[in-house]
């Protein structure tokens, strides 16, 4: 079924009504849902225990700098989102495998009422994974400029900025749904249920800044970080490779390894690991950029309007991608820092002893 409706996606209805083509956006939805539902409470899963182990193991090995600290941080906003989003992916979960049952209650509870604070943690994720790279890119570009900029208090501050940022470029969407109740003249009983408030012109300058503005500003950045770091990178490949052949390569005196272009053995690990953040962070944005980018230039592309499939579609994947962004850290740092990497084989060893 997926596959049949893939080969139509792109063709828009003759003149369809908004009713026709969020019914048309909906089905499209729940054919592409029934897939994801066997991945999605895998990945959360995977996710949450991910990041337990992350916190555990950066705690173990000292926030004794700036990096560790926003990994940290980045740990902790991504299992608040995973615990925050999860009812709202276990109700389409439920949508997906048994409807259409009818829920005992308001359903909108349980889709969208967490929703919002969610993917607000979302981006706080977003603005420390920016500035993780930021910070880093400063660093390795003009160490004798920022080496001594970014630290320690000065990034705990720097995140209490952040959260308070996203919180207040959410507060629009985060006033939309609230618990309201009503009494059921057939049962006469008082039951809970969601309200939605301006929901349509709260949600327009959601498209407008958050999923406009500031994912594109973010999504450059990011680019143009990894771009820069890659370039150090391969400058010091190969300035290591002409020093092993002179035989006068330099040494670090802290590590007792050499040194590279001013990046010893360690920060070489550390200047890889936020390149494979950054990448990560890239690649799960993806989608959402070529969303934002597709309402500007055909304001056609959405759940109501023709493109509904090449919507429906698209939003699925970004929804995947925002899980798997908060999940698979844990592989970056396992292969690319060796500190984390032992700590965590001694939490295992301790653990099986």
């Amino acid at each position: 079924m997926v596959i049949s409706n893939l080969t139509h996606f792109l063709e828009p209805l003759p003149n369809p009504t908004p009713k026709q083509s969020f019914k048309a956006f909906q089905e499209e939805y729940f054919t592409t849902l029934a897939v994801l539902s066997y991945v999605w409470p895998a990945i959360i899963l995977f996710g949450l225990v991910a990041n337990v182990t992350n916190i555990i193991v950066f705690l173990k090995t000292g926030a004794n700098d700036n990096v560790t600290v926003l990994l940290i941080s980045l740990a902790m906003s991504d299992l608040t989102f995973l615990t925050l989003i999860s009812p709202t992916m276990c109700g389409f979960v439920v949508e997906a495998l048994v409807r259409p049952r009818p829920w005992p209650f308001d359903n909108r509870i349980l889709f969208f009422l967490l929703y919002w604070p969610a993917f607000t943690v979302s981006d706080i994720s977003t603005f420390i994974s920016v500035s993780l790279g930021v910070m880093r890119c400063a660093c390795v570009a003009m160490p004798l400029k920022f080496k001594l900029v970014f630290t320690r208090p000065r990034t705990i501050k720097w995140l209490f900025v952040l959260l308070v940022l996203a919180v207040l470029l959410r507060v629009p969407v985060l006033t939309i749904h609230r618990i309201g109740w009503r009494k059921n003249p057939i049962t006469n009983i008082t039951m809970p249920y969601l309200a939605a408030v301006n929901k349509a012109s709260m949600s327009k300058f959601l498209d407008i800044l958050n999923r406009g503005v500031v994912i594109f500003i973010a999504y450059i950045t990011m680019v143009a970080c990894v771009v820069i770091l890659t370039s150090k990178l391969y400058q010091a490949a190969k300035l290591r490779q002409i020093c092993t052949v002179k035989g006068d390569q330099p040494i670090d005196k802290t590590s007792g390894k050499p040194a590279i272009q001013g990046l010893s053995s360690r920060d070489m690990q550390v200047v890889k690991s936020v390149i494979l953040v950054c990448t990560v962070f890239i690649i799960a944005q993806l989608p959402q950029v070529i969303i934002s980018a597709s309402r500007l230039v055909n304001g056609q592309v959405s759940e109501q309007q023709q493109f509904h499939y090449l919507f429906a579609i698209i939003h699925q994947i970004n929804i995947t991608c925002c899980y798997l962004n908060a999940s698979v850290n844990i592989f970056v740092y396992y292969n690319y820092k060796s500190r984390y990497r032992s700590m965590f084989q001694s939490l295992l060893l301790l653990k099986h002893r």
